[in-house]
């Protein structure tokens, strides 16, 4: 079987061509779908599970959230520990921490099953708010400030400003996973009570509670002459009514309870209503001067630079349309360090290809016998990405490095195919395409076996376990891919140059 692929091949050299021309352009492809970043994602997969019990404590909190859902969320499936936390603005957050390769989806999913079973027995304010499941990401793709330039607004505005109008914006660009807003202030009705007014009117903070939920209430009032009606009945009519109360003298108007002589005993008499911020736990400054930040996220398989680039497009068509005075600038880029490597990393692979054209030149002294080496370079550098991504790889600093080592591995055969058949024409004057074929008659098996040999040095590092072996799983397939490839293009393409480009009129030697 050995004995006639190369055959097969040069008797076909349209086929041969058409077959490193397919290998390049489903690799070239390839390339704009792998997502790029600067490493490899080692970081283990972490789902982060949160829950709200509004004016609780820490240790109520704990008692009542936390370990309920600890003791419910213990002994999934390769989650390697779990931690949690409880804090007295009522948030608890509990962080389950799986094993390094476990897919994320199939964990959130874990997770939330396990949620659900015991959602029934969290507090009736927690169960308002849900409880939320999140896959969390390894880190901050980058961060926008946005701040008033002369302090024309304050924190609460800035931060209602970019959760109605840039928040929303940022998460429809394809890629974004999240965006968190640092130093957030959300506008709610505050109301402050008098524990001596209360006291005075036998009243609890509890009564204030039941008669806000009872009266903020949206309700649908239905219709009027709805059928079936009377048959004199002429009109239907829809009835609309006040639901949601929305300004700050409407809650003030709340009324509590009716005092022994008939009056109503109103919110604004027990205590004030002010409009501010729902929570004042955190605070951020921005070059000097209050503002807020955002944290934007990518999805784990998004291509981190062209997230970056739609994000800061979006952010420069919704400049104009800012308040006079407001701002926004990039606090940090982690994409400016993957460029930048990037940049440096593809420079050196082709000043390695550069190199090795001319050191292949400088030994066989022929041009035609250079260029059958120089082809199976970027057909297998190229090729390499058709492995790359069933895999799930991404284009990173250890893959690109992997590619400029094997620069050197890939030409190998190739030189060794071509010096043989130049060999056979030039000392026994055979006929080109039958020197390629008596030539990979011999050669087929030392090929195969001296590839083969390269990529058992190198598959053995992808199954190191832990971190290290997630670090350099990618570089060292990398490289074995390659090789492959250029096996196969030693087997295929090589000869068939060989026989077409090699003339038996060939004077320089080639150099063993």
């Amino acid at each position: 079987m050995l004995l006639s692929i190369s055959d097969f091949f040069i008797r076909r050299p349209v086929f041969a061509t058409v077959c490193s021309v397919v290998i390049t352009l489903l690799g070239a492809a390839c390339i704009f779908l792998l997502p790029v970043a600067q490493y490899p994602e080692i970081t283990p997969p972490k789902v982060t599970v949160t829950a709200n019990y509004v004016g609780a404590n820490a240790e109520v909190v704990e008692s009542t959230v936390t370990n309920i859902l600890e003791r419910e969320l213990n002994g999934i499936e390769g989650v390697r520990y779990i931690t949690s936390t409880s804090s007295n603005d009522g948030t608890s957050t509990v962080d389950l921490v799986f094993d390094l390769g476990k897919d994320k989806d199939l964990a959130a999913v874990d997770v939330q099953n396990r949620v659900s079973t015991v959602e029934s027995q969290l507090p009736g304010p927690v169960q308002q708010t849900g409880v939320r499941v999140s896959k969390e990401s390894s880190g901050f793709l980058f961060a926008i400030g946005i701040y008033a330039e002369k302090g024309e607004y304050d924190d609460l505005y800035l931060s209602n400003y970019a959760d109605l109008y840039i928040v929303d914006a940022i998460k429809k660009v394809k890629g974004v996973g999240n965006v968190i807003i640092f130093g957030e202030r959300k506008y709610a009705i505050r109301i402050w009570l008098d524990p001596n007014r209360l006291s005075a009117r036998g009243l609890t903070a509890q009564d204030v509670v039941s008669a806000i939920q009872q009266q903020n209430l949206q309700v649908g009032v239905g219709q009027i002459g709805q059928q079936p009606n009377l048959p004199n009945q002429q009109y239907q009519l829809s009835i609309s009514a006040s639901g949601r109360l929305k300004s700050t003298e409407e809650f003030a108007e709340i009324v509590i309870r009716t005092a022994n002589d008939g009056s109503p005993i109103k919110l604004r008499d027990v205590g004030r209503v002010e409009l501010g911020a729902e929570n004042y736990g955190s605070s951020l400054r921005f070059n000097g001067t209050r503002g807020i930040g955002l944290g934007v996220s990518q999805l784990p398989d998004a291509n981190a630079l062209e997230v970056a680039h739609a994000v800061k497009k979006v952010l420069q068509e919704l400049k104009p349309s800012f308040p006079p005075g407001l701002n926004y600038e990039v606090a940090f880029d982690t994409t400016t360090f993957i460029e930048a490597g990037t940049e440096e990393v593809i420079i050196s692979l082709l000043i390695a290809i550069v190199l090795v054209i001319v050191i292949i030149f400088l030994f066989l002294q022929n041009w035609r016998s250079t260029l059958i080496p120089a082809i199976a370079i970027p057909v297998a550098l190229i090729g390499t990405f058709i492995f790359i991504k069933p895999l799930n790889f991404n284009i990173n600093t250890l893959t690109l490095f992997g590619l400029t080592l094997a620069t050197g591995l890939v030409v190998d055969d190739a030189i060794v195919v071509v010096e043989d058949i130049s060999r056979r024409i030039q000392e026994n004057g055979e006929n080109p395409v039958k020197a390629a074929i008596a030539a990979m008659k011999e050669l087929q098996g030392a090929v195969i076996a001296s590839s083969l040999v390269l990529v058992a040095v190198f598959v053995p590092v992808a199954f190191f376990p832990g971190t290290t072996g997630q670090l350099y799983k990618q570089f060292a397939l990398t490289i074995a891919f390659s090789i492959t490839v250029s096996t196969f293009n030693a087997l295929t393409l090589s000869p068939t140059l060989a026989a077409l480009l090699l003339k038996q009129e060939q004077t320089h030697s080639i150099a063993t």
